[in-house]
């Protein structure tokens, strides 16, 4: 348990990574993810393995939360989200998006410099990259590239937090997918393509061509019932609420939709830690219909008033 003092919150954290769920498994963990806690203790992946690590002149009561997810398709998969977990690991604590997002475009440039040396002719890899920076005191911040995804879970609802970077999102953007169109290709099936990525970089504005460069959708580009969930904002956390960053593993299935509707349920268990044991005791047990290999990663973050509660720890297999 984590508090941040000018908030008088305190922040419950579990995290946990798996090369996958089910018979049909991928032959490695390509996923990543970074866990920071209040006082610099870092948990990460390397080689598949979970690290630790402390964090020097790391504030007192600051959060860095992420998760990655290499894209395999294109090769060193797992190479480019653990470059990124190491690089976030040396990105100083940051108070505000301005700061945070030159450090993270600093970052992106130099790893696709590094990747294009290294792979000569070979397709760049990329990776996704979905991050809460939460200081001690202001507001968390939200940053977002490819298809992970921020989501707020209460008794009585699931509500997406952040916008998918994919083909759809781009047909939304021009103009060519209404509200229930893009809901129905985003949230409502699955297909394994990105627009955007870490490292890869983005077809999001000119579809037709890969630019080197990151593009965050905000209210100007995005269409207006997604202008609330631009890519790079401050959020306002809800003491009731459940908060997951995940990756796709967990709705790469035929009917995203329905495993979603039982989150409610799953993570009203207490504990982060117990939420993290029933989603991925869930994918096991009960899983998705159609649920395709792919690796899963989660971070839960659960946000608590004054109290005592237990610290819940990162864990990967």
């Amino acid at each position: 348990m984590f508090e941040g003092a000018d908030k008088g919150y305190r922040f419950e954290i579990a995290a946990a990574s798996r090369i996958g769920a089910g018979p049909n498994q991928r032959l490695e963990n390509q996923d990543n993810f970074l866990v920071i806690d209040g006082a610099g203790r870092a948990s990460f992946l390397r080689d598949g393995r979970l690290q630790t690590a402390q964090v020097a002149h790391w504030p007192q009561g600051h959060l860095r939360l992420a998760v990655m997810d290499g894209m395999g398709g294109h090769g060193h998969g797992r190479e480019a989200a653990e470059s990124v977990a190491a690089g976030l690991l040396a990105i100083p604590a940051c108070a505000d998006l301005p700061s945070l997002s030159r450090h993270l475009d600093s970052l992106h440039a130099a790893l696709q410099a590094r990747f294009d040396a290294l792979m000569e002719a070979a397709p760049r890899p990329g990776t996704t990259l979905t991050m809460l920076e939460i200081p001690p005191a202001g507001a968390p911040l939200l940053w977002h590239a490819g298809d992970s995804r921020l989501y707020e879970i209460t008794a009585q609802a699931v509500s997406c937090l952040s916008v998918d970077h994919v083909p759809a999102t781009v047909l939304a953007i021009e103009g060519l997918l209404d509200e229930d169109a893009w809901r129905r290709h985003v949230h409502g099936s699955h297909a394994p393509q990105i627009a955007q990525a870490f490292i890869l970089g983005n077809t999001l504005l000119n579809p037709a061509r890969l630019d080197d460069g990151l593009v965050a959708l905000d209210e100007n580009t995005l269409p207006p019932w997604l202008r609330a969930l631009p890519d790079r904002r401050p959020l306002a956390l809800r003491l009731d609420a459940t908060y997951l960053l995940a990756t796709d593993g967990f709705w790469s299935c035929r009917d995203p939709a329905e495993f979603v509707a039982r989150w409610p349920r799953l993570f009203g268990q207490g504990s982060a830690q117990a939420c993290i044991d029933a989603l991925f005791g869930e994918m096991e047990t009960d899983p998705p219909v159609g649920l395709q290999p792919d690796n899963l990663t989660a971070i839960v973050l659960r946000v608590h008033g004054s109290g005592r509660d237990e610290t819940a720890l990162p864990q990967s297999a």
